[in-house]
C-alpha cells in the first residue's frame, strides 16, 4: 500500500481520543508531504538537528514532537516551535526547557518517560524518580513548562503478555498521578509493532513510524 493509505488505514482503526504521531525521522520531507496532504499534522522526531531542518522546510500548521533522547544543549535549537517532548527523563533538563522556552516567551508541554521495559538500552525514570519530580519544590518554579503526562516504551519482544503487563503499569502510575493533577492529560504509549496493546491498555497517543512510512534506513 502507498504512504497515503497506509496512514488513512491505521487513522480509521483508532479511537477519536488517540493522537497519533506520524514518526517522520529518517525520512524524506516528500513521504512527509504525502502524509500531510492525507490530512497529518502531528509528526515526530528523534534528532533535533533534523527536526528543526524539516520544521524549516514544511508547513507551519505542523506540530512537532521531539519523541527520542533529549541532550540538554540542544534543546535551544527547538525550542522556537517544538510542540511537545516526550522523553523527558530528568529534573535538570525539564529546567533547561524551562530556561529556553522562557527566552522565547513560550510554554513547552512536557511528557515525563517512564522506564518500563526489561531493556536496559531504554532510557527513563523508575516510580521513585518520577514521583521525586512530579512533587519537587523546584517544578513549580518552572513556569515556562507544562508536565502534561507520561510516556514509556515496552520491551520489544512477542510476548504480548509482557507487552501487556508494562503498559498496564504506566496507566498505573498515570492514573495515580492524574488523580491529584488536572494537568495529566497523555499517556504516550504504543509505537507499530504494539499499539493496538497499548490503546487497550489506555494510551491516548501513540507513535507509529513504519506502519506508515516503511522501514525507515539505517542511521
Amino acid at each position: 500500500m502507498s504512504i497515503k493509505a497506509n496512514l488513512l488505514k491505521i487513522k480509521t482503526s483508532l479511537p477519536d481520543y488517540v493522537t497519533l504521531v506520524a514518526v517522520s525521522k529518517t525520512k524524506p520531507i516528500s513521504d512527509l508531504m504525502d502524509v500531510y496532504n492525507a490530512g497529518q499534522r502531528v509528526f515526530g522526531e528523534n534528532k533535533i538537528q533534523e527536526m528543526v531542518e524539516k520544521h524549516q522546510q514544511m508547513p507551519a500548521d505542523i506540530e512537532w514532537h521531539m519523541i527520542g533522547h533529549v541532550q540538554s544543549n540542544k534543546v535551544k535549537m527547538m525550542a522556537p516551535f517544538v510542540k511537545l517532548i516526550h522523553g523527558v527523563d530528568s529534573l535538570k533538563l525539564l529546567t533547561e526547557i524551562n530556561k529556553e522556552a522562557a527566552k522565547n516567551r513560550r510554554v513547552i508541554n512536557c511528557l515525563l518517560q517512564v522506564h518500563i521495559a526489561e531493556e536496559e538500552t531504554k532510557f527513563g525514570l523508575d516510580e521513585n524518580e518520577l514521583e521525586t519530580i512530579m512533587n519537587s519544590a523546584v517544578l513549580e518554579t518552572l513556569h515556562n513548562i507544562k508536565v502534561i503526562g507520561l510516556m514509556g516504551m515496552a520491551t520489544l519482544t512477542e510476548n504480548q503478555h509482557q507487552i501487556e503487563k508494562e503498559f498496564y503499569y504506566l496507566k498505573s502510575l498515570y492514573d495515580k498521578l492524574s488523580a491529584d493533577n488536572s494537568q495529566l492529560t497523555t499517556l504516550s504509549m504504543g509505537m507499530s509493532g504494539d499499539y493496538p496493546i497499548a490503546i487497550e491498555c489506555g494510551s491516548t497517543m501513540v507513535r507509529i513510524g513504519s506502519s506508515i512510512f516503511g522501514n525507515r534506513s539505517p542511521v
